[in-house]
């Protein structure tokens, strides 16, 4: 299916260069409805905040739809790389994001990856990698998943405007998979492929919410 001429464009951001990669490689954008521009923010809540509003003050993407997505760290036990994550709502110091369309992501994750664990819940923000007791501090407020760029992608999203927004985080660090542990690079090169695949079931969120209803 080709995009729809006129259709609501679809940003999608991640902070590093190798799951802007993942994103690029992940699939035929024909199945996208409407433009879709992949936004490397560059890492850390201050850089991916301004990237988007940036992004977002220009007139090609002025009504887009937002998705933030890359890499995290599981905050729960029994995670591992290559997990999903889909975030119910995001949240950090400055606030928190609701997230729209959280039930459709997790079902078509589960049914385009059917070999991976697809978790559902708050995503925390932070300005540092969580390591150690921080990570079960988080935990204990009820967050999943922590990563450093999400929430201020998603603040910095309805700041600019009323739109759709989600967060979509694949697990590369996990209360037993530390990144400092050897078996780092076997848990990344996991995540990035879970990543590129996920890809088209981002084109289907966003068509799901923006098709015109009959």
């Amino acid at each position: 299916m080709s995009a729809t001429p006129g259709a609501a464009p679809l940003l999608i951001a991640c902070a590093l260069g190798i799951e802007g990669f993942a994103l690029r490689t992940g699939g035929d954008r024909g199945g996208a409805y409407g433009p879709v521009t992949v936004l490397r923010t560059g890492m850390g809540p201050a850089a991916a905040e301004r990237a988007v509003g940036k992004a977002l003050a220009g007139p090609a993407l002025r009504g887009a739809a937002v998705l933030a997505t890359g890499f995290c760290a599981g905050l729960a036990p029994g995670m591992r790389p290559g997990d999903l994550i889909v975030a119910e709502e995001t949240r950090d110091p400055h606030g928190s994001t609701p997230c729209v369309g959280t039930g459709l992501l997790a079902g078509e994750l589960g049914r385009v990856l059917p070999g991976r664990t697809v978790h559902a819940g708050p995503l925390a923000g932070s300005d540092h990698v969580v390591r150690g007791g921080e990570r079960q501090e988080l935990y204990a407020t009820g967050a999943i998943a922590v990563d450093m760029e999400s929430a201020a992608t998603l603040r910095g999203a309805v700041r600019a405007g009323e739109r759709p927004v989600a967060a979509v985080r694949v697990v590369v660090d996990a209360p037993e998979h530390e990144l400092v542990r050897i078996g780092t690079v076997r848990g990344g090169i996991s995540a990035f492929r879970v990543l590129r695949a996920a890809l088209p079931v981002f084109y289907e969120w966003h068509r799901s919410l923006l098709l015109p209803r009959r």
